[in-house]
């Protein structure tokens, strides 16, 4: 019912999207925006994230009237402004590791090898701002969304890079929110975060730790607590049977350490032949940071969907 169609590349005139089932009369803050933008946005000269001077600028061109959402399709547009595709020419037959260019090739015939074209974490933009949307329409409910890193040493070392772990906790959401089987809530937050580039790894509540435990130590006993049936433990992370059973909804993204380095590496060109590619453009050495605001954004997008159509399964 909620959903965003993104597009735009990292190196094109701008990146984009259409928000489709906004609910009209939902007042938006556009400071948040900018606020959220800047969270995500590159170029603040903290050592860590790429160089590239964007001030990511939302553009509305439509589906909002005096800061008043009207129930039609959102346009927006955030403009490229700081492009540098030249420094992507060297790559236009080459195949890096561990990046997308071999595999966009294969699936398409033609790729975008200006940054990654829309491999890139650019294309994260569109995101940002239909997350920030659905935020403020949860806000109504009562329905609140905090990520954040865990500690990790996002400094560069000689040309490397790391990875991490975004905790994400959703604070909020009434018990029977969510689709059964196939349409599980955890299984479209999986889903929504395994799409941000990077992500590499999700579990949600215990998750992998799980295996550590028998079942006899991870029972979220039920409790009626202030009137209303809750849990004395939230192992489940909660969410059981792919519904919410109304406790906070705890989840952990993994992202892998960000596969440009700034230092000489092997790759291969089109023909199969051997090629060291040598250090250009500007890049993160650690995306974890700036993927904060991106996971909060899906989380919003995905929970937004999910309480709309709890509101359509009962009379």
């Amino acid at each position: 019912m909620f959903s965003l169609t993104s597009f735009g590349e990292s190196h094109g005139p701008a990146v984009g999207g259409v928000v489709d089932g906004m609910p009209a009369g939902v007042k938006i803050d556009m400071e948040q925006l900018h606020h959220e933008m800047a969270r995500r946005r590159p170029g603040q000269g903290d050592g860590i994230s790429s160089s590239r001077g964007e001030a990511d600028e939302v553009e509305i061109l439509s589906g909002i009237m005096n800061g008043v959402t009207l129930g039609t399709p959102i346009g927006f547009i955030v403009r490229n402004h700081d492009q540098r595709p030249e420094d992507y020419d060297h790559l236009k037959n080459v195949y890096r590791p561990s990046h997308a260019d071999f595999t966009y090739q294969a699936k398409y015939g033609i790729r975008d090898w200006r940054g990654g074209g829309r491999a890139s974490a650019r294309e994260t933009v569109a995101r940002v701002v239909a997350g920030v949307l659905a935020k403020q329409a949860l806000s109504q409910v009562g329905i609140t969304i905090k990520a954040q890193a865990q500690p990790v040493d996002c400094e560069p070392m000689l040309g490397d890079t790391t990875g991490g772990v975004v905790n994400c906790i959703i604070s909020g959401v009434e018990p029977g929110v969510g689709e059964p089987v196939f349409g599980r809530l955890s299984a479209q937050l999986a889903e929504a975060m395994m799409s941000i580039p990077a992500a590499k790894g999700f579990e949600i509540g215990l998750g992998f730790d799980f295996v550590n435990h028998r079942g006899s130590e991870v029972l979220d006993g039920w409790v009626m607590k202030d009137g209303k049936i809750s849990t004395t433990t939230n192992f489940s992370g909660g969410i059981q049977g792919g519904i919410s059973n109304g406790n906070d909804i705890c989840l952990n993204v993994a992202f892998k350490p960000v596969a440009t380095l700034m230092q000489p590496v092997d790759g291969i060109d089109s023909d199969g032949n051997k090629v060291t590619i040598e250090p250009r453009g500007r890049h993160d050495s650690c995306v974890v940071p700036r993927a904060v605001p991106v996971v909060e954004a899906m989380a919003a997008i995905v929970v937004l969907d999910n309480v709309l159509m709890a509101r359509a399964s009962r009379l």
